[in-house]
């Protein structure tokens, strides 16, 4: 169990890590991706920040496992609000958008069943 949720674990903090990465350094797949659900481009540096945040907490989370779980729960909630700004606009080509939630939903599952909460 310990190799499932290490694997995961630490795909996910990889994957939302370089994704906050490309919102800091501006690259044009975020830029392209505000302007299609009309959210403004100042906010790719706080929405990066949160991206980062979570990546870090999934990472503390081997060290103090509270963190990781609730870095965890904290990716659903930011990919759930961004569910619902692909459905604002009328967005339904959500690919791109499942396989970036599906990690953190997978991490919080992981995360509590390795502890034992679930």
């Amino acid at each position: 169990m310990f190799a499932t949720y290490l694997v995961v674990t630490l795909l996910t903090a990889a994957v939302n890590g370089l994704a906050a990465t490309a919102n800091f350094i501006g690259h044009e797949y975020p830029k392209s991706q505000a302007d299609k659900l009309r959210v403004p481009r100042s906010w790719m540096r706080p929405l990066g920040t949160l991206l980062a945040a979570g990546a870090l907490g999934l990472l503390a989370g081997f060290a103090v496992p509270v963190l990781g779980t609730l870095a965890a729960a904290g990716l659903v909630l930011y990919f759930l609000g961004a569910l619902y700004a692909h459905l604002r606009v009328g967005d339904y080509q959500l690919v791109p958008w499942a396989v970036f939630c599906c990690l953190p939903v997978a991490a919080l599952a992981v995360s509590l069943a390795h502890h034992g909460i679930w």
